[in-house]
């Protein structure tokens, strides 16, 4: 997060390592940052609730809506700790966090948890043993197994982001870490263990990368991987620096903290083409999304912006101006970040950008982000107005003041009671332990927010605040850093699993009463698709509404959500017609034949599997393959 305000007061021989700092703000207008994000807007006035708590761990109400149960403890999951250096966090590599991906490792059709974990320096000088990452298998019964160990996917380095892809079309699913050190390609085995091959594969990639992507921008059947680069850190330097966190020359509101990532030097963004024989070749400049600027890179997302087929890139930077790559089908990128409105806020303001959001919150066929950033700031929601063409409408949408006190991390569009319409949820946690030594309205721990997609004309659609009850899940205040949203549970409805700095995963299970019926569907596609569908878009025509989903293999901030399309139809019992844009441009139509099903739909062959309640179903009712288009030459 960036800090513009930092005061930095570096010795020259930092200076020649970590760059010049910022210029300090006048005092009367004081520009906040923080490490892992920065406030480019003025100094917020605290909010209180009425028991005199920062809003950012208080403001719950005795009685409302009930959407999700804190159910932890009860899944299993509450043993496992994630830890990221010392209390103090003297250095930025400690402060932002871990991410968390959905996936189902052992293809038996219920989602699996891998939590990636952080480390110390202690740790990675053998001093004493490296945190573990953990995969947690799917019981089936509400609860989850810890099988990292077993599956050889522990990381045991300073971790960072996932996502999930099946680079080598073998139809399971593959894992990569992004590390500060090198980081690591998972290979699945089908057997329930992992390789990592990511020096073999020539992406293990060095220093600090947190973020990766994955989509097939060439359309050769193969998904390339796009690996974001955040700070280029010198571990040497920093320790001389913070030996003694009085001396360390940046502050925030006047109380000395970490320094970065302004004054330090960013670490370069890379794009790396699938060769289809378990290497990669890098292609960063030969494809024109080359970071020549080494912005500070967290979460990116190969998806289709322009309803051509083939996918884009965005890339959240810290601090700097976002990315925008439009793919122009021939190898190559144009670079409209700036012409598109995507790479400032409606101010012309860079912003602390963690976390991405995508979906169609409209229904109007177009994907939309929402990206999370530092506290004193508002949160932006960016519409997307056609054409690649993005506007600001975070104060028009309803979700801009209310999250200015938070600082933001993971976030995800679901449509958390099945009505149709894309809700907004983001989870949120400070940066500078020092916060709750004083009183500026702030905590280091924070409790997440959600917004109910309200109904409206499309053109003045808003969001409104689902307060928090108390004891439930919204009423959780951790210091929350990765999130991911899917149907854990197979029922229908949407689950948070978030990722918190040192402490216990938390598992919110959505439990909202709502009775809205719905569809979701696994993609598999065929030899000249990727075969896990990554990038594949969705349109589906029910409840008079016509709905878009994508398959996508990262998101949220450095996460991976469930990979399956989900879509709430109100009260319908019609399902509906999916018109399915496969990768390799292939456009198929099929007739769904119930609700309350996960399909599974295969490329040129329709749907080939269908459960209820988490089980095959009983009554399978055929439907057939409605249209087939021909790939797009």
């Amino acid at each position: 997060m960036h800090f513009r305000g930092l005061i930095c007061s570096v010795v020259v021989s930092a200076l020649v390592v970590f760059g010049s700092c910022p210029a300090q703000q006048p005092t009367q207008s004081p520009q906040l940052g923080g490490m892992g994000g920065i406030a480019s807007g003025v100094a917020a006035k605290p909010i209180y609730d009425e028991e005199k708590r920062p809003i950012t761990a208080g403001g719950f109400v005795d009685k409302g809506p009930v959407v999700f149960e804190d159910i932890t403890a009860k899944a299993g999951l509450s043993r496992w700790i994630h830890k990221m250096g010392t209390p103090e966090k003297k250095f930025i590599v400690e402060t932002n966090g871990s991410g968390v991906c959905l996936v189902d490792y052992d293809n038996d059709g219920w989602l699996d948890i891998y939590l990636v974990n952080g480390s110390t320096f202690d740790a990675l000088d053998g001093k004493e043993e490296s945190p573990h990452a953990a995969l947690f298998r799917n019981n089936h019964d509400g609860t989850f197994t810890d099988v990292s160990v077993i599956a050889g996917v522990t990381n045991d380095r300073w971790g960072y982001g996932c996502s999930v892809a099946d680079y080598d079309n073998d139809g399971w699913p593959d894992i990569y870490v992004g590390n500060f050190g090198k980081n690591r390609l998972y290979h699945n085995n089908q057997d329930g263990t992992f390789s990592d091959v990511a020096e073999k594969a020539g992406v293990a990639v060095d220093n600090w990368t947190p973020g990766s992507a994955w989509g097939d921008y060439d359309g050769d059947g193969l998904l390339d991987l796009y690996v974001s680069g955040y700070v280029h850190y010198d571990r040497a330097l920093a320790e001389a620096l913070g030996k003694d966190l009085a001396n360390a020359a940046c502050q925030y509101r006047g109380v000395t903290v970490n320094c970065g990532p302004r004054g330090l030097p960013g670490e370069a963004d890379r794009l790396f083409h699938n060769n289809g024989d378990g290497t990669f070749t890098d292609v960063t400049a030969k494809a024109g999304v080359e970071d020549k600027n080494k912005y500070y890179g967290f979460t990116a997302i190969f998806v289709d912006i322009n309803g051509d087929g083939k996918p884009d890139l965005v890339v959240g930077n810290d601090s700097e101006p976002n990315f925008l790559y439009i793919n122009k089908g021939d190898g190559t990128f144009d670079d409209q970040s700036y012409i598109s409105g995507f790479g400032l806020n409606k101010d012309g303001r860079e912003i602390a950008s963690m976390g991405i959001a995508a979906g169609d919150y409209e229904n109007n066929g177009l994907v939309d982000f929402y990206v999370t950033d530092f506290g004193d700031d508002y949160k932006v929601l960016f519409h997307n107005d056609g054409e690649a063409s993005f506007t600001d409408v975070s104060y028009d949408a309803g979700t801009a003041q209310l999250t200015i006190p938070f600082v933001g991390w993971g976030d995800g569009f679901l449509d958390y009671d099945n009505d149709g319409w894309l809700d907004l949820f983001m989870v949120n946690g400070h940066v500078y332990p020092q916060v709750d030594q004083h009183d500026w309205g702030t905590t280091w721990a924070e409790r997440p927010l959600l917004f109910h997609n309200a109904p409206g004309e499309a053109k003045t659609r808003r969001f409104e605040y689902v307060p928090p009850v108390k004891g439930t899940g919204l009423a959780d205040v951790i210091p929350a850093r990765g999130a991911a949203f899917g149907d854990l549970f197979n029922d229908g409805k949407i689950d948070v699993i978030v990722n918190p700095v040192d402490g216990p995963p938390v598992l919110l299970r959505n439990v909202n009463p709502d009775h809205h019926h719905w569809v979701e569907m696994k993609l598999v596609g065929r030899a000249k698709s990727p075969r896990d569908a990554t990038c594949a878009t969705v349109y589906l025509n029910a409840n008079g509404m016509r709905m878009r989903q994508d398959v996508l293999a990262s998101g949220s901030y450095i996460s991976a959500n469930d990979r399956r399309p989900h879509f709430g139809l109100g009260d319908a019992t019609d399902a509906g017609t999916a018109e399915i844009h496969w990768p390799d441009g292939t456009k198929e139509a099929l007739k769904l034949s119930a609700v309350d099903r996960i399909y599974t739909i295969r490329e040129g062959k329709g749907i080939t599997g269908e459960l209820c309640n988490g089980n095959p179903c009983t009554e399978r009712k055929a439907t057939g393959l409605v249209i087939a288009v021909p790939p797009t030459q």
